[in-house]
């Protein structure tokens, strides 16, 4: 065996990498072409990337060059064939990097390894419309390769090659040395970055397992409630009873698109509002998405390593959701999509909201947004969202906490009435002075700002509803964004972050702006303060915040370190005081809320170790169960524990299996009459997805077909007020009061039924013989007439009619 690299392949293996560095030239010139968020000078944003692309592409040389040494041994000539397909992979990872950056506004990191993958494609992909146009580059790209490594074999010489290399080599080192500006997100090859990134946060991770957290038993966070100052009590005039809390939160309302900011002028209710409100004017959301609003608004809580709704075993904690419903309020839910996208049921679920409305609870009364090109729909758009909840709502069940979620404002961006809401951002851009850009720019993205005006006016219409309801005079309304719109640029790293919060009440004596810094971390412990410090609760000693509590402060400052997490990765943004740090630069905050790059070596360190040491504050009480107590925790519903011999069980029959397999496992074992081991599986499943309502079924039929009815009957209601349309819980409930003669039960369900306009047959069919026994035998001679108008063919309703009309 030869085992000298052949001088030829190697010629041939450089060439190789020539043409792969010039096609990622040519897609970042496409970029360039394509983007609206490039700012300032073109030519000089073009070198940036030719310089990036230029160390890409020589690095991959280097790393691809062994296993080239060994391709080159066993398969000679053939070898570069075998790296020119690789580059071609290469370069369709490129583009549809370019691509996801291009509607994202931010580079692909190691995000991807915080969401599944369905979430990650719903996510993606709703933000695109395919075409044939859209797949061209994935076709032009590679065969661009093929042609430019096919010209230079030809035409380049070997010296020309040499030569060429060593200038190219001085140029752009010498560019990356001169210009810092090089080693901006926006600049960097997108491969590299993905690469670069997760390497990084692997690392991360590694150095934060290191870590010997068995060796400590504490609980950092724990505090005592009192230590807390009770801030927003002197701005209201509140009523003996107990107020209700109404928290809208606005998918992607970020602070530039209101208050006169650059963006603003689509959101006129809101800003209508924020002069009679309380508002912080410079307040950021914890996360650059919407996976952490629950955690950071409801808990005060840390982020885990890819989120907190990303904990599998969820950490003991308190809430605002928990600790209200444990001083006798009635939770409520609103949401017009999936509870299950970034497991926020999950943690719903734990702090025992009562209502969970999503998409799953709407009904044949409303319709879901129209689909985009690939069928897709994110659910129920705002307005529904807020009338379901007006319905929903009950005036009697006082105190209420009601959290509503709006969803219509996030990429595709569709909505009812779209044209119209299209047509009037140009009615308001000839209203607004805004600078030749901004214009553009909105003009260029008349969807989303329709969308704003749409989702604003949904806003005012159930305001002005709910100022109708009794309740009125005695409820605070909280108006936020879970982050700032991504698809619009984004003028710095802050901006992602920066969102408005007001708080508007009849009962405030006056409105007010702060100027002072806080975030949603701040929010839950201010609320809690204020309503302990004027009614009676149950008593609470100890609490587990990363927040310090709302800053009422009217002039621009910041004494809070606050961590953020821009995406499902490692934390690399801090907010220091004024400082921002991110990914490795210092950034002076303004009293305008903008920033600028300043170079502070010694704050650099302070704020770097800083942030290292919440790191790792963050890795152990999250890992380790470390945020509150849980013998203290008597608020929260915990998911199902597993015995070891249970665990044991369940990984030998989950391994390599989908949840959706082992529900046909599930079922499978209840038919051999394996109940135990088919509930066992039943819990895994629910513990995982607790909207998995067949699960939910099959543990309450194992329970009745055992006899255990009081138990399954308890399953199955609780699986109906989850699921009110799904027709399978009512034939289980009605199977199940058949078998244990309890059919005075079954009428109410049947009712239900209908009133959810479930269209059943088998259900119809099991109410009949309900009524049979009940001696309702007209009611039951009504269902099979109508049964046997439309279903002649089945003879069971026929005959079963023939014994209703014998003679008793």
């Amino acid at each position: 065996m030869n085992l000298k690299l052949n001088k030829e392949n190697f010629i041939r293996y450089c060439y190789a990498i020539i043409a792969l560095t010039s096609v990622f030239w040519l897609i970042s010139i496409t970029e360039i072409i394509l983007s609206d968020a490039i700012q300032g000078n073109y030519l000089s944003t073009l070198m940036f990337k030719l310089t990036n692309d230029f160390w890409a592409g020589l690095f991959i040389g280097l790393v691809c060059f062994p296993v080239f040494y060994l391709l080159n041994i066993l398969l000679g000539r053939k070898s570069v064939n075998v790296i020119i397909g690789f580059f071609v992979i290469l370069v369709l990872v490129q583009f549809s990097l370019v691509e996801y950056s291009l509607t994202t506004k931010v580079n692909l990191g190691a995000d991807i390894l915080g969401y599944s993958f369905d979430d990650a494609f719903m996510t993606v992909s709703k933000s695109e419309s395919y075409s044939i146009a859209f797949f061209i580059p994935f076709i032009v790209f590679p065969l661009a390769l093929i042609l430019l490594y096919k010209f230079f074999q030809k035409w380049l010489l070997e010296k020309t090659l040499v030569a060429l290399g060593l200038i190219l080599i001085v140029v752009f080192g010498g560019i990356k040395l001169v210009f810092s500006d090089t080693s901006k997100n926006l600049n960097e090859n997108k491969t590299a970055f993905l690469f670069t990134d997760v390497l990084k946060y692997q690392n991360e991770q590694r150095l934060l397992n290191s870590y010997r957290f068995a060796d400590r038993n504490d609980y950092p966070l724990l505090q005592n409630f009192k230590n807390n100052k009770d801030v927003l009590s002197p701005f209201f005039n509140l009523k003996s009873e107990k107020p209700n809390i109404v928290f809208i939160v606005v998918e992607g309302l970020g602070g530039e698109f209101v208050d006169n900011d650059v963006y603003s002028g689509f959101t006129p209710y809101i800003d209508s509002l924020i002069t009679e409100s309380l508002y912080w004017k410079n307040f950021v959301s914890n996360t650059g998405r919407s996976f952490g609003i629950l955690p950071s608004l409801f808990g005060s809580l840390p982020y885990g390593d890819k989120g907190f709704l990303e904990k599998k075993d969820i950490p003991s904690h308190l809430s605002l959701i928990s600790l209200l419903k444990a001083n006798h309020y009635q939770t409520n839910y609103y949401s017009g999509g999936p509870s299950e996208f970034d497991r926020k049921v999950n943690f719903l679920d734990y702090n025992g909201v009562d209502n969970i409305i999503d998409v799953y609870k709407y009904g044949a009364d409303f319709k879901k947004t129209d689909t985009d090109d690939q069928g897709f729909s994110w659910g129920y758009p705002d307005d529904a969202i807020f009338q379901k909840a007006l319905e929903t709502m009950q005036p009697e069940k006082q105190p209420r906490l009601d959290i509503v979620m709006t969803i219509s404002s996030h990429e595709p961006f569709i909505y009812p009435n779209q044209e119209a809401y299209m047509e009037q951002v140009d009615t308001v851009l000839n209203d607004l002075p805004k600078s030749e850009d901004v214009k553009t720019l909105i003009e260029n993205n008349k969807e989303i700002f329709g969308c704003l005006l749409y989702t604003d006016a949904s806003i005012k219409t159930f305001m002005e509803a709910y100022k109708k309801r009794p309740e009125y005079e005695n409820t605070i309304f909280v108006i936020t964004g879970d982050h700032r719109l991504i698809p619009i640029t984004q003028k710095d790293k802050l901006c992602r972050f920066h969102v408005p919060f007001l708080i508007y009440s009849p009962l405030l004596k006056q409105p007010e702006t702060f100027k002072s810094i806080s975030s949603h971390l701040d929010v839950t412990p201010s609320l809690l303060q204020m309503l302990y410090a004027n009614y009676k609760m149950n008593p609470l000693e100890k609490v587990a915040w990363l927040g310090e509590g709302l800053d009422t402060s009217k002039t621009f400052s910041n004494h809070k370190k606050i961590p953020l997490m821009r995406y499902k990765g490692s934390i690399n943004d801090f907010i220091y005081n004024d400082y921002m740090y991110s990914d490795g630069e210092l950034f002076k905050i303004k009293p305008d809320f903008g920033s600028y790059k300043v170079n502070e070596e010694l704050l650099f360190k302070n704020i770097t170790d800083s942030l290292n040491a919440f790191k790792k504050l963050n890795a152990y009480v999250t890992t380790q169960n470390k945020i509150f107590p849980e013998d203290l925790n008597v608020y929260a519903t915990p998911t199902i524990n597993f015995t070891d011999a249970q665990v044991a069980k369940i990984q030998e029959l989950s391994d390599g299996k989908t949840f959706d397999e082992l529900m046909i496992l599930s079922r499978d074992l209840a038919h051999e009459k394996k109940f135990k081991t088919a509930r066992l599986l039943c819990d895994y499943i629910i513990n995982e997805y607790p909207n998995y309502t067949d699960a939910r079924v099959l543990k309450g039929r194992t329970l009745a077909w055992e006899k255990d009815y009081n138990a399954s009957e308890e399953v199955l209601l609780r699986t109906l007020k989850r699921a009110p349309n799904y027709e399978d819980t009512y034939e289980a409930l009605l199977d199940l009061y058949w078998w244990s003669d309890q059919e005075q039960k079954s009428e109410s369900i049947f009712d239900q039924a209908r009133e959810n306009n479930i269209q059943n047959p088998q259900l119809e069919f099991k109410m009949a013989k309900a009524y049979s026994r009940l001696n309702k035998t007209e009611n039951a001679k009504t269902i099979l007439d109508s049964l046997i108008a439309k279903y002649p063919e089945v003879a069971e309703y026929k005959t079963f009619e023939n014994t209703l009309n014998q003679p008793q």
